[in-house]
């Protein structure tokens, strides 16, 4: 709930667009000091996460979603009903968000935990009241009711996994189908559940965890590296693609820089490395465990 304008984070600030929302994980990852790191994602959270992991593929190495969506409510469906069901939900935050009578919030707590015990509902209801004002709230679903990231899904480069509750009211179990698709190499788990937020007692609270595990704890064994300090972030993502055996116009298309910007950077892996040719630095390279996405 710590998003900008939420929680503990600064509830008065002009821009709560999804830009914003990236340039804020950008500066946590780099004020934690972070290198190289497995990223979760949650539903909208897990739309900041996609985008981050595009922006940066050689900090990601790894990516869980979990009820996560790359398109937001009015882009799912534009009909007319629509349009009018969501100013409708907006309203109702508008008037009833604030008030200690927790019936205009149960319909949100009833979406995302249909199958919690009334004590729970009670307890995320008050939870979203002190989260966020009124105000903040319709701004931010406002925001995300537009957002679309489909052309970001498809460039993600990181080993995904994708788990979501199979009867999801808050996110439709066909968004997750739509990412798995757009996502190359993505692997979809369905969870049985009906929970937007998993429930501790129910199993598929201990299936995300194991699966998570299992894909997280195999990738990191399977992609120890010797980190070489001289080079830059984006240096080292060059260095990782050479590794691999492509050649710079593959390399600029992974990386989303022109050709002219790899050949650049190539030359400073060159100097940096003491290496004369590509054959040299692939040679090194895979020495200290590069090239093994």
């Amino acid at each position: 709930m710590d998003q900008r304008c939420c929680g503990l984070s600064d509830w008065g600030v002009d821009e709560v667009l999804f830009e914003a929302l990236i340039h804020d994980l950008e500066a946590v990852v780099d004020a934690a000091g972070l290198d190289c790191f497995a990223l979760v994602g949650h539903s909208q959270g897990g739309t900041i996460a996609m985008e981050y992991a595009v922006r940066h593929p050689e900090r990601v190495s790894h990516l869980v979603l979990l009820g996560a969506f790359a398109r937001g409510a009015l882009r799912r469906n534009t009909s007319a009903r629509a349009v009018e069901e969501q100013e409708a939900l907006l309203k109702l935050v508008e008037v009833g968000w604030g008030r200690n009578d927790d019936s205009y919030r149960q319909l949100f707590s009833g979406q995302f935990l249909p199958g919690g015990s009334i004590e729970q509902i009670q307890s995320f209801s008050e939870l979203q009241r002190l989260s966020a004002s009124a105000e903040n709230a319709v701004r931010i679903m406002r925001a995300w009711q537009s957002i679309d990231i489909s052309d970001s899904a498809q460039r993600v480069q990181c080993p995904t996994l994708i788990m979501h509750a199979r009867n999801d009211r808050r996110i439709p179990f066909e968004e997750a189908r739509r990412l798995a698709a757009s996502i190359p190499g993505a692997r979809l788990v369905p969870l049985e559940s009906e929970n937007h937020i998993l429930l501790e007692r129910e199993p598929a609270f201990a299936q995300f965890f194991e699966e998570m595990r299992a894909f997280v704890g195999a990738g990191e064994r399977a992609t120890i590296r010797t980190a070489l300090p001289s080079l830059t972030a984006r240096e080292t993502a060059v260095l990782d693609r050479i590794a691999e055996g492509l050649d710079n116009a593959q390399i600029a298309a992974h990386l989303t820089l022109s050709e002219k910007t790899v050949r650049n950077y190539v030359t400073q892996i060159f100097d940096k490395l003491g290496v004369e040719n590509r054959s040299q630095t692939i040679v090194l390279a895979r020495k200290n465990g590069y090239g093994s996405r």
